[in-house]
């Protein structure tokens, strides 16, 4: 359990050594919990994701034959086939489009998250340059 925060001013080379051993767990463990939250997030999102990808060909694969046909049939009463079928199929490609589009925002979410190596890369780099300071 993580203790209070104090002043640690006035206190001992020694005590303050004595510490170090507390302080490295807590931090390897929240390390460990935060890799635990990135690994459950990255994995929700892909999963979505190509949930996404999944819908969008499933609207491409069975949407192309079916309502091609419907669609032409119906619109020739008022156009001519031609038109018709074109109109069908711009429509069709909005919504490959859209389901696409929605699957790489998700995706792009997923990338655009910092991982866990990538903090303690971090921490390592701050650790570093503090050291570099001080002498």
């Amino acid at each position: 359990m993580p203790r209070a925060y104090r002043d640690r001013a006035e206190d001992s080379f020694l005590s303050l050594i004595g510490d170090l051993p507390d302080l490295v767990s807590n931090l390897v463990k929240a390390e460990i919990n935060a890799a635990k939250v990135w690994i459950s997030r990255t994995a929700k999102d892909a999963g979505i994701g190509s949930v996404w990808f999944l819908v969008a060909l499933f609207f491409l694969f069975w949407a192309i034959p079916l309502l091609l046909t419907f669609a032409v049939a119906g619109l020739s009463s008022w156009w001519p086939v031609w038109l018709s079928a074109i109109v069908v199929f711009a429509g069709l490609l909005v919504a490959v489009a859209l389901f696409a589009l929605l699957g790489v925002l998700k995706f792009r979410r997923v990338l655009a998250r910092e991982n866990p190596a990538q903090a303690v890369a971090e921490d390592i780099r701050l650790v570093r340059e503090a050291d570099d300071d001080s002498l």
